[in-house]
């Protein structure tokens, strides 16, 4: 059975009532852009950044230009730790020592990883490591008892960073099939539509799409282009 951590309670992942998010990186346009979306939908929301100070400044920038939203600024560690969700979405230069820093505070945990293994300066062109994704990476790092999920690596961060309806789907691949159901709800907090992807080896995908959107992006004049899944479901999901 799997479970998370919620305050002094355990709950099955499927019913978890997360209430808190962690997000890791939340200086950035994305961390801050689900920062905001998420607030917005009713969720407690610590930015981690390497410094306190940092987290902080962040916090307060949020704050100054949406004074409704539930947002806090802390060091990375203290935010996992305290949040009974983290989300990852630092560069790809820095996923596995920020993953290291916070390590103690993932235990029991759903991670969001949203990194996307871009290799400056052809972001353009697709580069996958030698573990397949990064994705990957982050669950080898942490093992078993950290619930890696991979999500939101084809969203633009500049619509999240905005007020109107997202045209655009999340893949969402992990090793659990509650876990990605978590994750899903999270997904769809935000006026998304996630779709169960698979095992977290499929992450690759998820990943190797984010260049060739960059590409796309670049060469149609687009501003932050997406994918949505065709069709609509006619049955409840299979287990996997």
């Amino acid at each position: 059975e799997i479970s998370c951590v919620t305050g002094v309670q355990t709950c099955a992942l499927p019913i978890c009532d997360v209430q808190s998010i962690a997000i890791l990186g939340g200086t950035g346009d994305l961390g801050g852009g689900l920062a905001r979306q998420w607030s917005r939908a009713g969720y407690q929301i610590l930015i981690g950044s390497r410094t306190l100070e940092k987290g902080e400044e962040a916090a307060k920038a949020l704050l100054a230009e949406f004074p409704d939203l539930n947002v806090t600024g802390h060091e990375n560690l203290e935010a996992a730790t305290k949040a009974d969700l983290v989300v990852l979405t630092v560069p790809f230069a820095h996923q596995l020592s920020t993953l290291e820093s916070v390590a103690a505070g993932l235990s029991g945990k759903v991670l969001i990883d949203v990194t996307v293994p871009l290799m400056p300066p052809k972001v353009g062109t697709v580069q996958l490591p030698e573990k397949g994704s990064a994705a990957v990476m982050a669950q080898e790092l942490l093992g078993d008892d950290v619930f890696v999920v991979s999500a939101f690596q084809n969203v633009g961060a500049v619509h999240l960073q905005e007020d109107h309806q997202i045209e655009c789907d999340v893949l969402v691949t992990g090793n659990k099939r509650a876990a990605r159901e978590t994750v899903i709800k999270l997904v769809e907090a935000v006026g998304l539509r996630g779709w169960h992807a698979g095992p977290l080896a499929n992450a690759t995908a998820a990943e190797a799409l984010t260049s060739i959107l960059i590409t796309i992006n670049r060469h149609h004049g687009i501003d932050g282009a997406g994918i949505v899944i065709t069709g609509e479901p006619k049955a409840k999901a299979k287990a996997d």
